[in-house]
């Protein structure tokens, strides 16, 4: 099969389109022809060489795909060749077959095909886990979350649209706002001109965000503390704002606040696999009803994945960018 590989870490001109040996499948797992995988931040940081794939783990970039099960491993019930699923992946989307545990499986929604299932299961397992798992958001509750034009941000709004609570965003443009808005955000922040803070403040007559969502990390640290409501709940999942950052214990004891942060990749198979029946239980049927859908900014070959990494790394996009096996 083609996969793409990584020969040396460095710019998206690392990722090459190679022959490799096919997958086979183990204990418990399928083997899966690929129609299509999706881009993730964590795969241009497994190309700069900072995120390595976890032990026994596909050494080729992509958390998540699409396709038709091609083969059933030892041990495996519950699924047939033939089935069209998508899958949460610990590395090895960017390529034209892959080894999924069962667990990690997902049915193809009604009404989608493959190259749109392909941006779901890594935004939605991450959603749902940290956002209601972990977060416990309720009906009523406001949410903030921060790249709301992102997979990961749209994705949360609808499912907390879904769910009757109030949306927050933070995004860099008119345009991402007004998609935002249009999956059904009610609070609209413009980072490059506005404080998210007092935005926020302001429009839940200063009680603040009961659950925010934050993919920047230390940079955004403090005033996401000053953002939260009472009993409010801070979910880090990111740090393109760096790892390190000073926390004010005295504010988060004083508001009853509770810091989680969370990846994916490393968890447990029993954890992951939890973690999708959960999706598959709460969020499934939203999407199948088509309350909830995935956003893709636009399909990019997968042997040009490259060029994929380039309109990521540039956040021109909203959404996911989906890759597409030949």
């Amino acid at each position: 099969m083609h996969a793409i590989t990584i020969p040396e870490p460095g710019g998206p001109e690392a990722l090459v389109w190679d022959e490799v040996p096919d997958p086979v499948p183990g204990e418990g797992e399928v083997l899966v022809e690929v129609v299509a995988g999706a881009v993730n931040r964590a795969d241009i940081l497994q190309r700069q060489g900072f995120y390595d794939p976890p032990p026994g783990a596909s050494p080729y970039p992509g958390l998540e795909c699409s396709g038709r099960i091609a083969a059933l491993g030892p041990g495996v019930s519950g699924w047939s060749v033939g089935d069209e699923v998508c899958a949460l992946l610990a590395g090895g989307g960017y390529a034209e077959k892959v080894a999924v545990p069962a667990g990690q499986l997902l049915p193809l929604p009604t009404g989608l095909d493959l190259k749109q299932a392909a941006a779901l299961p890594e935004v939605v397992c991450t959603v749902w886990s940290n956002v209601f798992m972990i977060a416990h958001l309720r009906p009523g509750e406001t949410l903030l979350v921060h790249g709301g034009s992102s997979g990961i941000g749209t994705m949360a709004i609808q499912l907390a649209k879904a769910v009757g609570a109030k949306v927050a965003v933070t995004a860099g443009t008119g345009e991402k706002l007004e998609r935002c808005a249009e999956l059904g955000a009610d609070i609209l922040v413009n980072y490059r001109e506005q404080d998210f803070v007092e935005e926020v403040r302001k429009s839940t007559d200063g009680a603040g965000a009961d659950v925010i969502l934050d993919n920047m990390g230390a940079k955004y640290l403090d005033r996401n503390v000053k953002a939260l409501a009472v009993n409010g709940r801070l979910a880090i999942i990111g740090m393109q704002g760096g790892i390190k950052a000073e926390l004010n214990i005295s504010t988060l004891l004083t508001k009853r606040a509770a810091i989680s942060a969370t990846s994916l990749r490393a968890r447990p198979l029993g954890e992951k696999a939890a973690i999708v029946a959960a999706v598959r239980e709460h969020v499934w049927p939203l999407i199948d009803t088509g309350q909830v859908r995935p956003i893709v900014d636009r399909e990019v070959p997968m042997s040009d994945a490259a060029a994929a990494h380039r309109v990521v790394e540039e956040s021109g996009h909203i959404g996911k960018v989906v890759l597409v096996t030949p």
